[in-house]
């Protein structure tokens, strides 16, 4: 059995918890393996001042990490899923998908509270045209301003640039202990989550078994089978950041995955709504049929225009 693995996490506080929470979970389960982290910077982490839209979008927070794990450098990384791209570089493979904590949009609001007590034009700050072309949908008055930096640093924002309300994920608050900064968790039927929102993925070399076989322990099946769904309908329509796109999966009651998504246009006014339910194990096939369906019924003229005006 190897004796060390390494963990490569970004510095932020919302990283290094999740890369910590990660290496107490190894740690517990076999102490006599010695977990050290290695800390690193991305690109999103350097550049803070553009939009993610114009810079890349997924991706951004994972590059340095994967190169460094492909050179041996490190053995695995701890990503939030959301900030993955649907296709891995060839060597790397998610070892593990965990079990979700609550995947919605935390608005933050202390003089206004709720989306719907939010005056006239007030400003809401949001790095996400996922959420801004869903929050436009429901108020095209707002005024949204763009907002980027860790978690700490956007909470600050919200008082320094005179912002009426900002959105957050309310995952990203909670496992930072910071519910108390939530004043609403925006409804679905308003705001549906980014592909993955409230899982971590653990990522790691395809070629490493051992490693691979370590980490087995943390995959959580039915949010794993919720992500592939979502995942598959993300790859399927080509987006990423940069395109509004909100979509869902779960495992309900009766044991089926029910799949809902939105694709959107930048300014909410026009959007595309629909469903499917099925089998968890047909997952990739639900997120593929989903998105063919709603390229095929205005989504791909939705799409097709956001493409035009960034040509």
């Amino acid at each position: 059995m190897k004796q060390k693995l390494v963990i490569g996490t970004r510095g932020s506080k919302l990283a290094l918890w999740q890369a910590q929470h990660i290496a107490a979970c190894l740690r517990e389960r076999y102490p006599e393996i010695a977990i050290e982290l290695k800390h690193m910077v991305t690109t999103g982490d350097r550049i803070l001042d553009v939009p993610l839209a114009k810079i890349g979008g997924k991706g951004l927070f994972t590059k340095e990490l994967e190169v460094a794990m492909l050179s041996g450098e490190i053995d695995l990384a701890v990503h939030s899923l959301k900030d993955m791209p649907t296709e891995l570089p060839e060597g790397l493979v998610l070892a593990a998908v965990t079990d979700r904590v609550d995947p919605g949009d935390a608005l933050i609001s202390p003089q206004y509270k709720t989306l719907d007590n939010l005056p006239a034009n007030a400003r809401v700050g949001t790095s996400s045209l996922r959420r801004k072309a869903q929050l436009l949908n429901a108020r095209p008055d707002l005024t949204i301003v763009d907002l980027r930096g860790n978690l700490d640093t956007r909470l600050k924002k919200l008082t320094t640039e005179k912002l009426d309300a900002i959105l957050l994920a309310v995952a990203g608050l909670r496992r930072l202990g910071w519910d108390e900064h939530i004043t609403q968790v925006l409804p679905q039927d308003i705001c549906l989550p980014a592909v993955g929102q409230g899982a971590l993925a653990i990522e790691a070399r395809e070629d490493d078994p051992e490693t691979l076989a370590l980490l087995a322990f943390l995959n959580h099946e039915p949010t794993r089978q919720a992500t592939l769904a979502e995942r598959t309908f993300l790859a399927e329509v080509e987006g990423g950041c940069q395109i509004p796109i909100g979509v869902y999966g779960e495992i309900k009651a009766t044991g089926q995955l029910s799949l809902q998504a939105v694709i959107m246009s930048p300014d909410g006014q026009e959007a595309v709504h629909d469903a499917i339910d099925g089998s968890p194990a047909d997952a990739s096939l639900l997120g593929h049929t989903l998105a063919v369906r709603m390229l095929e019924n205005g989504g791909r003229e939705i799409l097709a225009k956001l493409f035009a005006r960034e040509m």
